[in-house]
């Protein structure tokens, strides 16, 4: 089992900046990718980025340029840098893992955390 935390989240203006970090704990070896997700109101949860533990890495076409991901495996942690903020990136955001084990494929979510972005 994989556990997932996320923290923050908050109250920001346009243009400003944002860090996420998640902490998985539990069976880490058996992770193999980490990444965000993201649930405005009335929209559906989309993929924001994701990266693998051998390093690879994607963000969503729309946001590239202004969010990245990176992590740290000593520390079981990874982040979401958000820059240039916009009122559309209101939303909760989730830490999800990909976990596999013998031949199943299965994810794990964190709780969530707000972003709120407006004037």
């Amino acid at each position: 089992q994989v556990q997932l935390v996320e923290s923050g989240g908050g109250l920001v203006q346009p243009g400003e900046s944002l860090s996420l970090s998640c902490t998985a704990s539990g069976s880490i070896s058996s992770i193999y990718a980490l990444g965000w997700y993201r649930q405005g109101p009335g929209k559906q949860r989309e993929l924001v980025a994701r990266v693998t533990n051998s390093g690879a890495s994607n963000v969503a076409e729309s946001l590239k340029g202004r969010f990245t991901i990176s992590r740290d495996n000593a520390k079981n942690m990874v982040f979401l840098q958000m820059n240039s903020l916009k009122p559309e990136d209101t939303a909760v955001y989730y830490c999800n893992a990909i976990v596999v084990g013998g031949d199943q494929i299965s994810g794990s979510w964190g709780q969530g955390t707000q972003v709120t972005v407006s004037s």
